[in-house]
Parts: structure tokens; sequence; C-alpha cells
């Protein structure tokens, strides 16, 4: 049974950190690309950032150089390093495993349940 569990979400200041977790379970970890996608009240889920096996990772615009996605594969757990964090990150994230050629949001087939995380000003 896959299981996708997130940890780490808060309520925080702009301009401060947080650090996301997600631990992976009933499946091989390496045979498949990591990824958070966050969703805001009203809004369509968004793809922030992913890693793949070998560690090769991208991002989206808008946490290009604030966040950093990272993993440890011996504890099969995936994390996001938050920083310098704005009011407009406020969301749901989701931690999601897909195909190693996963790329839209339907191509993710586990997700997790979601951790919330408020940025105040």
């Amino acid at each position: 049974q896959v299981q996708l569990v997130e940890s780490g979400g808060g309520s925080v200041q702009a301009g401060g950190s947080l650090r996301l977790s997600c631990s992976a379970s009933g499946y091989t970890y390496s045979d498949y690309l990591m990824a958070w996608f966050r969703q805001a009240p009203g809004k369509e889920r968004l793809r922030v950032a992913t890693i793949n096996n070998v560690g090769y990772t991208t991002y989206a615009s808008f946490v290009k150089g604030r966040f950093t996605i990272f993993q440890d594969n011996a504890k099969n757990t995936l994390y996001l390093q938050m920083n310098s964090l704005k009011p407009e990150d406020t969301a749901m994230y989701y931690c999601a495993a897909g195909p190693r050629n996963s790329y839209y949001i339907g191509d993710f087939n586990y997700w997790g349940q979601g951790t919330q995380v408020t940025v105040s000003t």
C-alpha cells in the first residue's frame, strides 16, 4: 500500500522559513519522480518542484531561488526547504510521486494528504 505522508507545515511571518517533509512507503522510492505541488483556495494545483532518482531538480519560476527540493533516498523521504516566504506562498502543499517521465499533474500516481502553509504579513 503506497503512502505519502507530509509534515512540517504551519504558520510563519513573511520572510520566514519552513521545511516540509514527505515520508514515502509501499513502493520503490528511487523508481519514481518526486514532486511538491501546492494549491491555494479557489485556485488550481500547481507544480512547485520536482526531483528525480539521481537528484536532478526543477522549480517553478515563482519559487526559484527561495525553495529547495531534496531527498534522503535511504530514508525514503522528500523535503522542501522554503525560505524568504511570501504571503502568496500560502497554500496546501502536497507531495506526489509518478513515473520518471511525469510532467503534468495527471501523470502523478500517488499523492499525500497535504500540509497547510500560511504566511502572514
